[in-house]
């Protein structure tokens, strides 16, 4: 059985790839551009892949193919449609990040409440010495406890954001996607989170419903100047916005992991925020401890040997 792994340099080089107990050919390719994919897969049985896009076209050459394990958790670079239309089954990853991510959104929430990262470029600049005492006061610093945390999208991922928050003394809001109105009494209407947050933390898929669920009108409706934190998917902001958002003061601080196109052009929106003191970009790496690229890479294998005993799990549905 035939083995191909689209983009094995998206896993840290430190993460160990067990081969599937099964006889098998396995073929690592570092990357693959979109113009090498429909070669590449074209006699495999099964798919691996993390980012790389696996079109319609690409899949009707793949004759041979039976199954494709998405190293992550989102699927959008997989064409769905045409999977069911050829019977590929479709895995994903779950439940792997359940610290690493957490940990990262809170790092960031800290950096940003705190001016951690303002703070040490004026240490840097020789601003301390300049100062002439023992401390300076040239950026706010803000306790988290006693505010209040807006966490939209309720998997294991915002709740376990939501249960830090507790912690720390927080307010916590859970709120489902904009314009759901069904979630029941324990979930805050997405309004209010807008109007009433300190902070504001995205943990949803990117979905039609959620594309750019956060733009010029939702940052005109945050009455108190909260922190916005994305470390879930890119898309789910319209980023040309955040920019005018933090000029005007409609929001305190933003701090992103996520870019709609990664890594992001030169001329990308936030290219031009990176020297402010109110805004942080990470490189995608919320997901990346290496306890749970690890983790991760264990259960993209535990899917595959799962899926050739006959027994798939982790399905993804059309």
């Amino acid at each position: 059985m035939r083995i191909v792994f689209l983009d094995r340099d998206t896993l840290s080089p430190q993460t160990r790839l067990r081969a599937p107990g099964f006889d098998h050919e396995l073929v690592c390719h570092g990357r693959t551009s979109a113009a090498e994919v429909a070669n590449r897969i074209a006699d495999a049985d099964i798919v691996l892949v993390n980012k790389v896009r696996l079109d319609a076209h690409a899949i009707a050459a793949a004759s041979r193919l039976k199954f494709i394990a998405v190293a992550a958790t989102g699927t959008d670079n997989v064409d769905l449609a045409a999977c069911r239309e050829r019977g590929i089954v479709v895995s994903n990853i779950r439940n792997y990040a359940v610290h690493t991510v957490p940990e990262h959104t809170f790092a960031l929430i800290f950096a940003l409440r705190r001016s951690i990262c303002a703070y040490r470029d004026a240490v840097r600049a020789g601003r301390w010495q300049e100062s002439g005492q023992f401390c300076f006061f040239d950026f706010p610093i803000r306790d988290l406890a006693g505010s209040t945390l807006g966490v939209i999208g309720d998997g294991v991922l915002g709740q376990a954001v939501a249960a830090i928050g507790r912690a720390l003394g927080m307010r916590v809001f859970m709120s489902a996607f904009k314009g759901r109105a069904d979630m029941g009494m324990l979930y805050t209407p997405f309004d209010r989170v807008l109007a009433e947050s300190d902070v504001i933390t995205l943990h949803c898929p990117l979905l039609p419903q959620t594309r750019h669920m956060i733009g010029a009108a939702e940052f005109a409706a945050m009455a108190r100047a909260p922190l916005l934190v994305n470390t879930a998917r890119g898309g789910l902001v319209d980023e040309s916005a955040v920019g005018p958002a933090l000029v005007s003061g409609q929001i305190s601080g933003a701090a992103f992991d996520v870019v709609a196109g990664e890594p992001p052009a030169p001329g990308h929106p936030f290219m031009a925020l990176l020297n402010r003191p109110d805004f942080i970009l990470t490189p995608h790496v919320a997901w990346a401890s290496d306890e749970a690229v690890q983790a991760l890479a264990d259960q993209l294998v535990d899917n595959v040997e799962a899926f050739v005993r006959g027994v798939p799990r982790h399905i993804v549905s059309v």
